[in-house]
């Protein structure tokens, strides 16, 4: 094919000629779009895709350089998104050089930030009205937002990442780019609006049971969870916690811990009180967490629990 006949080529026409031959699948650009459906007289609700770019992953000594909201309007009900309402980004200097493995990963630049600060007065107005937030690594984001913008602390955060099954989707990532690709479409990653744009384009994808990924992240909303902290755990025990899926937290309390479902905690219990514990009674801490303190520090009730047989 001369180079005058690709100029003129019908490329969509191509794509499609190419996606019907197994060999060969086909990447399209994500679009910037303003809606993916108009109001059909539904009661709609506004949900808001945050994400973030710092100086570096420590909560306690890193900044937000890069804030980037998506809101858009949504049926509770079935997950459909209606219309992008509204996109928001801005940049911050931080109060430090930004490290230049952190610029390596999104391209933020001292000299694009210098000078910018975000509107707080701005942000709050955009997420007055919102019913839900969602990051694609809200253990990441929440924190870093909270710490910058403590109005964030009262809504309610899902995590489109943690909170999907993407394994049981048949992905073998839960990483933004991977289920992208693996999607059909490809964006700029790593600058924080793209990034948003992208995740909103994923939970409006199919899952297995038909329904669009985000009525599965919304199904989270009224969900509990429950963290178990396994006080004073023999040492022996730490490569057996490990591969459980337990973390190593290294202040108070200092101990291995782990989040499961309401509905496994017993499970989890039993596991702790055989495996760990020896078949001996212990005395352990339960955090009770929700949409609003999930991926935080806060806890919506935390207790002592003694661990002992089921049936005791």
């Amino acid at each position: 094919m001369s180079e005058e006949t690709l100029q003129d080529a019908d490329y969509p026409s191509l794509a499609k000629r190419l996606e019907e031959h197994p060999d060969y699948r086909v990447l399209r650009r994500l679009p910037i779009r303003d809606a993916y459906a108009l109001p059909d007289g539904k009661v709609l609700k506004k949900g808001l895709v945050l994400d973030t770019e710092c100086t570096g992953l420590s909560h306690d000594k890193d900044e937000v350089i890069e804030l980037a909201m998506v809101v858009f309007e949504y049926d509770p009900d079935t997950g459909k998104v209606y219309r992008i309402v509204e996109a928001f980004g801005a940049l911050e200097e931080p109060s430090f050089l930004i490290p230049p493995e952190s610029t390596a990963i999104h391209g933020i630049t001292d000299e694009m930030v210098s000078g910018h600060k975000i509107d707080d007065a701005e942000v709050a107005r955009i997420v007055s009205d919102v019913a839900i937030i969602i990051a694609h690594n809200a253990g990441y984001d929440r924190p870093m937002v909270e710490k910058r913008f403590p109005f964030f602390c009262d809504l309610p955060w899902l995590c489109s990442l943690k909170e999907i099954d993407w394994a049981g989707e048949g992905f073998a990532s839960g990483k933004l780019e991977f289920l992208a690709q693996q999607s059909g479409f490809f964006y700029d990653a790593h600058r924080a609006e793209m990034d948003c744009r992208a995740v909103l384009e994923l939970l409006q994808k199919t899952a297995k049971d038909g329904d669009p990924f985000l009525k599965r992240l919304l199904m989270r909303m009224d969900a509990t969870d429950i963290r178990f902290w396994a006080l004073n755990a023999p040492f022996d025990q730490k490569d057996l916690l490990k591969e459980r899926g337990y973390r190593w937290h290294a202040e108070n309390p200092k101990a291995w811990h782990i989040t499961v479902s309401k509905e496994t905690a017993r499970e989890e219990s039993n596991w702790l009180y055989e495996r760990v514990y020896n078949s001996k009674p212990a005395t352990i801490r339960i955090d009770v967490l929700n949409s609003l303190t999930r991926y935080t520090d806060r806890v919506a009730k935390t207790q002592s629990y003694q661990i002992k047989p089921e049936s005791s």
